[in-house]
């Protein structure tokens, strides 16, 4: 196949080989840019059951647009080859960072949030993965979940418009066909029963127990042993194992692990938000909930992320501004327009200087990490300076800055460079210039 062209795409090395069909580098020439070309093996080419499966795969990945899910460009068959493009991710999957342990616990929760978020957009759109595992999980360079490989995806609900028996067909799934890597089978696939998106959190609860722990939850001499682990057996607790993970991140995966899916979370969003309140409690001591005290105060922009329930605030503290104003006029006999061109200024100084605060709060948080020598800031860009360049430190890192610009805040986005590979040059610069934030006691003796 290398070398071979298939409509635009010009097909390259080989990238993956799997059950589901060969994976190629590919250059699409219209646009110019590499993309990763999902080919259907010849020998199955004949197989209706695993080209429908495959096409299946791309009309499911295509329908969902998030950033945690590998995009899908095009499918389409030439010359009896059905392929599909999708966008090339570089990096490393999570079983390969498992492999490695360059995987802490934050990060670990971090990678699983993001996966869970991509999972909710999926889960919308009537998708089910079928397939959550480490190997189908890449860790970008810049530390960010991408999904892999739709290719065991089930539409769950049926088109909205088009011949019926054609949809009746596009959401069948075949009573007793078992899918997905055996490993982070949910109970019910290891039945051959029929699934719903809480499949997904059962194989997420799996990949979120094996980087935590470091080993598998269920596990046999073969794999009928294994299904029968995962369909009938408890697994051991993570705190059994690692002794300094907290039990509050068991009782999460352990509930993702219930045998009935009827006793797991609801759906993604409700595991992501107790995975919150987990990394909450980890961070405890690195840093705290924004009161809402805290969000009226930074100004106006925090109202957006107001809950109902905090509208009384906003009113109140607006009929407190209302009865201090009518207190000036009224007792000091101030003109109207020296009160105002002073609570004016007052405001514009706090928005102005709202990033600066944003950015100490980001340094307050990344400094604690073990790793980091040194944070500078560039205007918007923070060069944060690590001993090493390790998965967790680019989960965590990444994760504070999608953080800090989630916030509002006047003018561009913040971005962060981190760098195990600065020159003597480059370090006396950032050490000696006026944008440095934070500097590690071991760092700052042997500078001096």
């Amino acid at each position: 196949m290398t070398g071979k062209e298939l409509k635009h795409y010009r097909v390259g090395e080989t990238l993956g080989k799997g059950g589901m069909g060969e994976v190629y580098r590919a250059l699409d020439t219209k646009l110019q840019r590499h993309v990763a070309l999902k080919v259907l093996p010849p020998e199955f080419t004949a197989n209706e059951e695993r080209r429908r499966r495959f096409l299946l795969e791309a009309r499911a990945a295509g329908a969902v647009t998030h950033p945690a899910i590998a995009q899908i460009y095009d499918v389409d068959e030439v010359d009896g080859v059905t392929f599909m493009a999708m966008e090339l991710v570089e990096g490393r999957t999570v079983a390969e960072l498992i492999t490695a342990r360059e995987l802490d616990v934050l990060g670990a929760m971090e990678i699983a949030l993001q996966v869970s978020q991509g999972l909710a957009k999926a889960h919308e759109a009537g998708i089910v993965h079928r397939d959550i595992r480490s190997e189908n999980i890449m860790l970008t360079p810049d530390g960010h979940a991408k999904i892999l490989d739709f290719g065991l995806a089930k539409l769950l609900e049926p088109p909205t418009s088009g011949d019926p028996a054609e949809r009746a067909t596009i959401t069948e799934t075949q009573a007793g066909m078992v899918l997905g890597t055996v490993a982070y089978m949910s109970p019910e696939q290891a039945r051959g029963q029929k699934i719903d998106h809480r499949s997904d959190l059962f194989s997420l609860g799996i990949v979120l127990y094996h980087m935590a722990a470091g080993q598998l939850p269920f596990s046999g001499n073969s794999p009928i042993d294994t299904m029968h682990a995962i369909a009938f057996e408890e697994t051991r607790p993570i705190t059994q194992i690692r002794t300094n993970l907290p039990s509050s991140l068991q009782r999460v995966i352990s509930r993702c692990l219930r045998k009935r899916p009827e006793d797991r979370y609801a759906d993604a969003g409700q595991f992501a938000d107790a995975l919150r309140a987990v990394q909450v409690e980890i961070e405890s001591g690195i840093s705290q909930r924004v009161s809402i005290v805290e969000r009226l105060r930074e100004g106006l922009g925090a109202i957006r992320d107001f809950r109902p329930n905090q509208w009384g605030l906003v009113v109140l503290a607006v009929a407190g501004a209302g009865a201090f104003f009518y207190f000036i006029l009224t007792r000091w006999d101030l003109p109207l327009i020296i009160v105002l061109g002073f609570f004016g200024l007052f405001a514009y100084r706090f928005v102005v200087n709202r990033p600066k605060r944003l950015a100490k709060k980001f340094v307050a948080k990344v400094k604690k990490l073990e790793d980091v020598r040194f944070i500078a800031r560039q205007d918007r860009r923070l060069i944060v300076a690590v001993d090493r360049s390790v998965a967790r430190i680019y989960v965590r890192i990444n994760a504070a800055m999608d953080n800090l610009n989630g916030k509002w805040f006047p003018g561009d986005d913040f971005t962060v460079d981190i760098r195990d590979d600065l020159s003597s040059e480059e370090q006396r610069a950032l050490l000696q210039g006026s944008g440095l934030m934070y500097i590690r006691e071991d760092v700052l003796d042997s500078e001096t």
